[in-house]
């Protein structure tokens, strides 16, 4: 991509481009549920990456993306790479191969908006005001509603737990560098180096690790499809983008609305039960949000 100024169109695609992501980011925890019971989720993981090479390969043939340009926007592309899938990612399968409880997972990955907005000052952005920490808050208050809405808290080894903390600060890291070189890459380009670099470090992993029994389900093939093509490609590129385009705290506290989303989605997908709890706390969630949102316009 190049930072010539923007089509109407494109700026239009800019504004729905949130409600895509998180939408297409929260299904993938139904999805992943739904394939885990087939596959050891290290493998998955490295199935993941691999797929979304081969779908991305076929489309550079049609539309000849921009390259990275030099060898510090190539080091960038795949240090974001290592960074979210690698290291986040990663160490997120990783927790849940070792026993890690998925509401505590939930909640430590929820403090993300909030360390964002404590370190980006670091790179140059502005220090929050009152009303956007009050917000980030709220959507924090919200996330532990909805956790505790669906009895999904308990105890975890803490090694996984330490793996989960690992995964939270990765994703913490990979926001702010995003945001602070700043330099916008073709999804699809940007998309074949990431997931490249998370095959090459992941499939080794897993084969160190063991792949396991591989139960080739209609359930696999469903989750797979999904993790590739919605929470891979489509939501990794909008979220990078969103980054690059917009605050890093407010596009962060998006994803305090992905743990009642993730709700909804088990409850259509898995037929998981909703509490009057978790309702009360995605309304808290989404008005934290809203607030984080007012604040960072207002700014």
């Amino acid at each position: 991509m190049t930072h010539a100024t923007p089509s109407t169109d494109d700026s239009l695609f800019w504004r729905v481009a949130p409600v895509i992501f998180v939408l297409f980011w929260a299904g993938g925890y139904s999805f992943a549920k739904l394939g885990l019971p087939h596959v050891k989720p290290m493998t998955l993981l490295a199935m993941r990456y691999a797929l979304a090479v081969m779908v991305l390969l076929p489309v550079l043939l049609v539309h000849r993306p921009v390259w990275p340009k030099g060898v510090r926007h190539w080091g960038a592309v795949a240090f974001s790479g290592f960074m979210i899938q690698c290291m986040y990612f990663g160490a997120s399968y990783f927790a849940f191969e070792r026993g890690m409880n998925a509401g505590t997972t939930a909640l430590i990955m929820a403090l993300q908006p909030i360390l964002v907005a404590t370190l980006a000052p670091l790179i140059g952005a502005a220090r929050g005001s009152l009303r956007l920490w009050l917000g980030l808050l709220l959507g924090l208050l919200g996330v532990v509603i909805v956790i505790l809405g669906g009895e999904t808290l308990g105890p975890s080894p803490w090694f996984a737990v330490m793996f989960a903390v690992i995964g939270l600060l990765s994703i913490t890291g990979a926001t702010l560098f995003e945001k602070w070189h700043g330099r916008r890459t073709d999804p699809v380009a940007g998309g074949v180096v990431q997931y490249a670099v998370g095959f090459a470090v992941i499939g080794p992993v897993a084969l160190v690790m063991g792949i396991g029994a591989i139960d080739w389900s209609v359930e696999l093939g469903v989750s797979l499809a999904y993790l590739v093509l919605a929470n891979s490609i489509i939501s990794i590129s909008l979220f990078v983008g969103l980054v690059q385009r917009g605050d890093a705290t407010r596009i962060s506290s998006l994803l305090y609305l992905v743990p009642p989303l993730a709700m909804v989605v088990a409850w259509f997908i898995l037929g998981e039960t909703m509490t009057p709890t978790a309702m009360l706390g995605m309304a808290v969630c989404i008005t934290g949000v809203w607030m984080v949102n007012r604040a960072t316009r207002a700014a």
